[in-house]
């Protein structure tokens, strides 16, 4: 073994032993916001924003907003020369704002942490500026990996979203630190409420049913990445605004939270409740229309956060509102709960425009039946060919209007 090989054996270890801690600071750091936040009153544990009173859904995302603020305020009034210090302080204020109720993903900030954490631990190796670019992005996706539970997902995440490869040497330096992460932090990850999955019978018809779902799954993808675009501010929000503004939000889904408690959070809520075969139709519609909504009025605001979650939450509120309606209208009998995810997975394969990994991302967070995972990756590579489609014929469209001009 060359000394070569031997450093970048070791520094592959280390990213997953790190981004397994960065997993346990972000869960554990997340929970104790969450209680906080929400379980605790007048000493009494409360189980969840459900049963939390309405002062309570309005006030947490308010002050874990306007401090959110804050903190990005101070961070960004001038460049910081210690990058990762900066990372770290930025992930932070993420799970600080998502601990309160904001509608952003948690999955970022332990990507930044083990990032962070490894880019230090590396940096008197010998590696090459190529075996640097690989280990960071395999710690970055041990990051996801461990909070989720998803080893392989978060494998998949650093070679197809963040390496755009499915060279043998990046694919196995991240399933080896995704696993390591995920083991490293399961004795804290394990205690999160676990989807329970329905006890019905399924026919392997859904295979069939994934690529009708696949086109509606596609729109909302791109309806999805349309409105966070816009969203978005270039440059990134900079002045003492952000205090009111993430607050103001946070007064916005605190008021909706009233109504539907499902709305505070990362979106992992809506999808125990698709699962769990728990919505209604009108609920459903309610979700599917305000969780993307909501995301990009946090971005809008100047916020910080992941999107995967609140994607799969918006497809999974689509999937069942349109099982529901199908259901009602032909009196069949589509498992709403599979047939939610398989849009869930198609909308994720759109928004990260990786449709492997959002398939094997969807069927490991939710644990269904094993054969439903090639129902899922039906419908992610359908919608995400046609995506690719639309965007040829846009292409094809500007060509044809540049040279008619």
């Amino acid at each position: 073994m060359t000394r070569r090989t031997a450093q970048f054996s070791c520094s592959i270890l280390l990213a997953g032993l790190l981004a397994g801690v960065a997993g346990i600071i972000t869960v554990e750091v997340l929970h104790h916001i969450e209680h906080f936040a929400y379980h605790y009153l007048d000493g009494t544990l409360l189980d969840g924003v459900a049963a939390a009173p309405p002062q309570r859904r309005v006030l947490a995302p308010v002050i874990g907003g306007a401090l959110a603020g804050l903190g990005w305020w101070l961070l960004r009034r001038r460049a910081h020369r210690h990058a990762n210090l900066t990372a770290m302080a930025d992930a932070g204020l993420q799970v600080l704002l998502v601990g309160s109720g904001a509608s952003l993903g948690r999955e970022s900030a332990p990507r930044q942490l083990a990032s962070a954490f490894t880019d230090l631990a590396i940096r008197r190796l010998a590696l090459t500026t190529r075996d640097v670019e690989i280990v960071l992005a395999c710690a970055a996706g041990a990051g996801l990996g461990a909070v989720y539970s998803v080893p392989l997902g978060g494998a998949l995440f650093t070679a197809r979203v963040l390496m755009k490869t499915w060279h043998p040497r990046v694919v196995g330096a991240a399933l080896i630190t995704s696993s390591l992460a995920v083991a490293v932090a399961y004795p804290v990850t394990h205690f999160e409420r676990p989807l329970t999955w329905p006890d019905h019978s399924m026919s392997y018809l859904f295979i069939a049913l994934a690529m009708l779902i696949a086109p509606g799954a596609a729109a909302v993808g791109l309806a999805f990445n349309w409105l966070v675009a816009q969203a978005t501010p270039r440059p990134q929000r900079s002045s003492w605004l952000l205090i009111p503004t993430i607050a103001l939000t946070g007064l916005v889904i605190g008021v909706c939270a009233i109504f539907r408690p499902e709305l505070p959070g990362n979106g992992r809520s809506i999808l125990i409740e698709t699962v769990g075969i728990n919505l209604s139709l009108a609920a459903a519609l309610a979700l599917f229309a305000l969780k993307p909504l909501l995301t990009a009025l946090y971005l809008r605001a100047g916020a910080v956060g992941g999107l995967i979650t609140p994607a799969l939450a918006t497809g999974a509120a689509a999937g069942t509102a349109a099982t529901l309606v199908i259901n009602h209208l032909t009196h069949s009998h589509i498992q709403v709960a599979a047939a939610a995810l398989t849009c869930s997975a198609g909308v994720l394969a759109v928004t990260q425009r990786a449709p492997a990994f959002a398939a094997l991302f969807t069927w490991e967070m939710a644990r269904p039946p094993e054969w439903l995972l090639l129902v899922f990756l039906v419908s992610a590579f359908t919608a995400h060919g046609i995506q690719m489609l639309a965007r040829r014929l846009r292409q094809q469209s500007t060509i044809l209007s540049d040279s008619a001009e």
